[in-house]
């Protein structure tokens, strides 16, 4: 009499197989067609400011990515005005088409009328380029890469933001009048191009080597790499603030990114931290650098998915300890 259990096992396999491939071809469906346009804004706190002070909004905006034909995401992040920042700071990688300055002129366009900072990622100045997304999960996505790059019009980009009044802390430092308080910035070029060369300390542009006191002092940069990080600890910055990694852009559900396309380690991937130990409000922070690095809004054209990991905008609001 032939054994039930063997007889069905091919049958069970069969079923389970199946069963993947329907929760492969569901998540991929809700990965590339909901959640990578399923926007959110972040509300995080930091403590960061003098006793006694009011608390400071800042608006951070990362990588966009964005395309000529993204009108919801233009919409969408124009009426991130209604959120009334003391200040914006863009992290850089704002577009992805030879075409697309209009759309991002258009989507930045109320944010320019208020105080803001800036700097590039690596796609401000090249549009991406087809190649194979499994290359991201490498330690250094850059490796092997031997695609010819067409140049994006990043110097038209950043003559309109300046010309708006942004500043431009492409490897420098500049100070800002917000709100009655004054603050100093220290930014760097995209350190994923090895264009990063962090601004000296003491220098006639060092604000805080002035006659008139410093309420805060920011670092900007794109790519969020330790030897950014380091120097601006160094530099005692009170935050530091970047894009770069899209929180890993695919991240598995209760543990995480998987990767963060640079030397970061995947527990800072998105989100409020310190560097290079705890927050400065937990315990063993207390010598660590407040960072912020946001998950950003967009992808590449050529990877458009992203899975537990929502494409995002991030108000940070400053507060007294």
């Amino acid at each position: 009499m032939p054994d039930a259990s063997r007889a069905s096992a091919p049958q069970s396999i069969a079923r389970a197989v199946g069963g993947l491939a329907l929760a492969g071809a569901g998540a991929l469906a809700w990965a590339s067609l909901v959640e990578v346009r399923w926007y959110t804004l972040r509300e995080v706190t930091v403590p960061v400011l003098p006793a006694g002070q009011e608390p400071l909004r800042i608006l951070h905006l990362s990588d966009l990515h964005l395309l000529p034909n993204q009108q919801r995401k233009v919409d969408w992040v124009r009426d991130l005005a209604s959120l009334d920042p003391h200040l914006v700071v863009d992290t850089g990688d704002n577009w992805a088409h030879l075409d697309a300055m209009p759309a991002l002129l258009r989507a930045l366009e109320p944010h320019l009328a208020r105080p803001g900072a800036f700097v590039l990622g690596s796609n401000d100045y090249i549009a991406p380029v087809p190649k194979n997304p499994a290359r991201y999960l490498l330690p250094d996505a850059r490796r092997g890469s031997g695609s010819q790059h067409r140049e994006l019009p990043w110097r038209e980009l950043v003559a309109r933001m300046t010309s708006a009044g942004w500043i431009d802390l492409t490897n420098r430092r500049d100070v800002l009048s917000v709100d009655g308080r004054r603050i100093s910035l220290a930014g760097t070029d995209d350190a994923h191009l090895d264009r990063d060369a962090y601004p000296p300390a003491g220098g006639a542009d060092d604000a805080r080597t002035g006659s008139e006191p410093v309420d805060l002092h920011l670092g900007v940069t794109h790519a969020p790499y330790r030897r950014v990080l380091d120097a601006m600890h160094a530099d005692d910055v009170d935050l530091a603030i970047a894009g770069h990694t899209h929180g890993g852009q695919l991240a598995v559900p209760f543990y995480g990114a998987l990767v963060t396309n640079c030397d970061l380690d995947t527990s800072r991937a998105k989100g409020l931290s310190g560097w290079p130990g705890p927050r400065p409000d937990r315990p063993g922070g207390a010598d660590s650098t407040w960072l912020h690095v946001s998950a950003g809004l967009g992808t590449s054209p050529y990877a458009p998915v992203r899975f537990a990991c929502r494409p995002e905008a991030t108000l940070l609001t400053l507060t007294a300890p």
